[in-house]
């Protein structure tokens, strides 16, 4: 498959300072309503994650198949040893957290390579030391079994499902304590400066009921609002 874009210095800082729910918002005016990765949260509180999709796709575990695809320097493992900077590698696993989806050693290799993060609607073996391994990854949970109890690695760089959503190689991936959510590479500039301009306005209402005003008629904004709104934010510095 053609090499996926990296994303650009500016657009990666916008994102970095755009809320994961201000992104939802924006995404559903656009009529796009199913672009969370559900199930998931992250181990270390604190910290975001920004990159663009690298996939990797697991099948329920079937022993033939597992015994086919499963040793030696399967999906998996080319996955995590292939990713590039900037990537979060995103795991279809089904949902199924009775299983680990990667550990300690695969979450190193990631961070050598200079991955975003990784993200698995499956579960995480070795909890505490993949916590520590400096790399952001939001997960279903904890679960001591290795990959094989319930998961063949099949393939990666591949549309998968993780979540409750579809992700394709090179969609962005944002998350923060609020969740993971997947933006269509094509729309991911006009759908933040869209967010980041929301949020202006949001900070701008919670201020005013901060000093009191009634919410009738200011959330959302009456004209009269929104005017003195625009004056004020004309006057601002950028």
């Amino acid at each position: 498959m053609a090499a996926v874009e990296p994303l650009g210095p500016e657009l990666r800082a916008a994102l970095e300072q755009t809320p994961v729910a201000a992104l939802s918002g924006q995404l559903r005016a656009r009529g796009l309503h199913h672009m969370t990765i559900d199930g998931v949260r992250r181990l270390r509180p604190g910290e975001r994650l920004v990159g663009s999709a690298k996939t990797l796709r697991y099948l329920p575990l079937r022993e033939d198949l597992f015994d086919a695809h499963g040793g030696g320097m399967n999906a998996q493992k080319a996955a995590f040893d292939s990713v590039e900077p900037g990537e979060v590698i995103v795991i279809e696993a089904r949902g199924e957290a009775g299983s680990g989806t990667l550990g300690d050693i695969l979450a190193l290799r990631a961070r050598a390579r200079g991955a975003a993060g990784i993200v698995t609607d499956g579960g995480v073996r070795d909890w505490d030391a993949v916590s520590a391994a400096g790399i952001p990854v939001y997960a279903a949970g904890p679960h001591p079994a290795v990959l094989g109890r319930k998961h063949v690695p099949w393939e990666a760089d591949v549309t998968i499902g993780c979540g409750g959503t579809a992700v394709q190689p090179g969609d962005v991936i944002v998350g923060d304590a609020d969740g993971v959510i997947v933006l269509p590479r094509g729309i991911a500039e006009e759908v933040v400066a869209a967010a980041l301009e929301k949020e202006r306005e949001d900070a701008w209402i919670a201020a005013r009921v901060g000093e009191g005003a009634s919410l009738d008629g200011l959330f959302p904004m009456s004209p009269a609002w929104r005017a003195r709104f625009e004056a004020e934010a004309s006057r601002a510095p950028r």
